[in-house]
């Protein structure tokens, strides 16, 4: 997910709510169930306990991106919605001089 999120990054996320367009959910990889994604969704289809949606890639171009064009939709029944984001402790960069 970068550039939104860095590694490091911690979230907080609330289980079920409907998913919207643009918001940055959590689930586990429909190819890998043991890994856990973070992606912002797109498209939804269908509403309630049935409602998709398309798990989109902030940086679609990076090596190894997993996302919906690989596969496809994700059921929102046992996604989490990001409501928080806990930025790393970054090291300061050496100020120019």
């Amino acid at each position: 997910m970068r550039p939104t999120l860095s590694p490091g990054d911690g979230l907080l996320g609330w289980r079920g709510g409907r998913p919207r367009r643009g918001q940055v959910r959590v689930f586990q990889d429909p190819t890998l169930p043991s890994r856990w994604l973070v992606k912002r969704v797109g498209q939804v289809h269908g509403s309630r306990r049935a409602a998709t949606f398309e798990a989109c890639s902030d940086n679609p171009s990076a090596p190894g991106v997993v996302d919906s064009r690989r596969f496809g939709l994700v059921p929102a029944a046992g996604s989490y919605r990001v409501i928080y984001t806990a930025r790393a402790n970054r090291r300061p960069r050496p100020a120019a001089r």
